[in-house]
């Protein structure tokens, strides 16, 4: 049997050693819209929550849309033109529209980079498409403080845009719940402060700071907080299939409009499974999440449910463009030096935690239940020490150990990486 994982641009085939019976979790089957640029336009039309578009944005003078950067596969392609026609359709200048890149503290998109996240180049030549910057604080506007104490600090450009849009793709997400929506706006454009304030070790610590967890989760209420903050806010939410097909597309007030997206991708994104596994096949989801180990982590996260304590953790990506960010790179050699336990001591009492050592904190949660290995082609290995788990050189030899030595022939497999997140339906108990 030969199952193919997604990886880099398209995929990496691994033949399964013999005996070995693997159950593949999969999204069931979903939806796909037969035209995707008349879905876009009906859905700008009946807005969730709200007005039309071309109603919203009549009166207005100026507008800022949020895109999500190049570790998303939005397809903005489908999106940016026609947002931006109905807004000049109702009489916003032209001039003062303004495609604002949601980078977070993620490095800026340029050049080719850039063209490939807009995909149109009639977005480029029209209207103005910039990065937004965390750490220029003359870029940001302070809001005050959610009731939790966090500073907001957002994005000039969009705190003062007569209309605020939003867009991105409604995933899971190993933080906050999942993508999209209000997390476009922060962590998306806020300034560093308080990015690294709701990224703090008593955030990512909480148990409800999961993937598919809305309620209860810390990550979501800042986000919700600071919504608020601001006053009107509309989105163009998106969920694709495996094949990065558009199968959903909405539009409305920003909370409303996102709640009625994750409604639609949770039954698809969360796959009941019957048992755990001692051996766990996956990937970082391919290209543009697995272009660094930074991002691999999530994949690492995803199926943590289905991991049988002490089992084996196999994951494949990439990593085109290295481990991620001088920052989180400095994370992981302390995670290194320290040990998980001594990593996580070092940062529980900060207010403020360092730049990407997030990451690092949520690596050791597979770390502590059971053994990773990551199957990489492009890493270098002078850095490959870094990443603080196993590398191996061929996923197939990487099973068949595993299998021996855990004496379980039963593996499970996840192509799509953290796009799908196996939930163990554990058994009921006796009457």
């Amino acid at each position: 049997m030969e199952v193919a994982l997604n990886y880099g641009r398209g995929t990496l085939p691994v033949r399964l050693p013999d005996g070995v019976r693997a159950t593949v979790i999969r999204k069931p089957e979903m939806p796909v819209l037969a035209d995707p640029k008349s879905g876009v336009l009906e859905a700008l039309a009946n807005g969730c929550e709200s007005g039309s578009l071309l109603q919203e944005a009549r009166g207005a003078r100026s507008a800022c849309i949020l895109v999500c950067d190049i570790t998303r596969p939005v397809p903005n392609g489908l999106l940016l033109q026609p947002m931006i026609r109905e807004l000049m359709a109702a009489g916003v200048p032209q001039s003062s529209i303004v495609v604002l890149v949601a980078t977070g503290l993620h490095r800026p998109n340029l050049g080719a980079e850039l063209e490939e996240l807009v995909g149109d180049p009639w977005v480029l030549a029209n209207v103005r498409v910039e990065n937004h910057y965390a750490r220029n604080d003359a870029d940001h506007v302070d809001l005050g403080r959610t009731p939790h104490g966090t500073v907001v600090r957002l994005d000039r450009r969009f705190v003062e845009a007569d209309i605020k849009i939003v867009t991105g793709l409604v995933e899971p997400h190993f933080m906050a719940g999942y993508s999209g929506g209000r997390k476009v706006i922060a962590p998306g454009v806020a300034h560093a402060e308080t990015i690294t304030t709701f990224h703090s070790h008593r955030f990512m610590a909480d148990p409800a700071a999961e993937n598919c967890q809305l309620e209860g989760n810390p990550l979501h209420r800042e986000q919700l907080a600071i919504v608020a903050m601001l006053g009107r806010v509309l989105a163009v939410n998106t969920v694709i299939d495996e094949h990065r097909r558009l199968s959903f597309v909405n539009y409305g007030e920003v909370i409303a409009s996102h709640l009625r997206a994750v409604d639609f991708i949770r039954g698809f994104a969360q796959v009941a499974v019957p048992r755990r596994f001692r051996t766990v096949v996956t990937s970082a989801a391919g290209y543009p999440l697995d272009k660094t180990y930074y991002q691999t982590v999530k994949g690492m996260v995803a199926p943590l449910d289905i991991l049988e304590p002490g089992g084996h953790l196999i994951i494949a990506s990439e990593c085109s463009e290295g481990m991620g960010s001088e920052e989180y790179v400095e994370a992981q050699r302390r995670l290194i030096g320290l040990g998980p336990d001594g990593f996580l001591k070092e940062i529980s009492a900060r207010l403020h935690a360092e730049i990407d050592e997030w990451q690092t904190q949520m690596q050791v949660k597979p770390m502590r239940i059971g053994r990773v290995s990551l199957y990489t082609g492009r890493l270098d290995p002078a850095v490959r020490g870094l990443t603080g788990v196993a590398m191996i050189d061929s996923v197939e030899d990487a099973i068949a150990g595993s299998v021996r030595d855990s004496g379980d022939p039963d593996i499970a497999v996840i192509p799509e990486g953290p796009y799908v997140v196996p939930v163990w339906q554990r058994p009921a108990a006796p009457a």
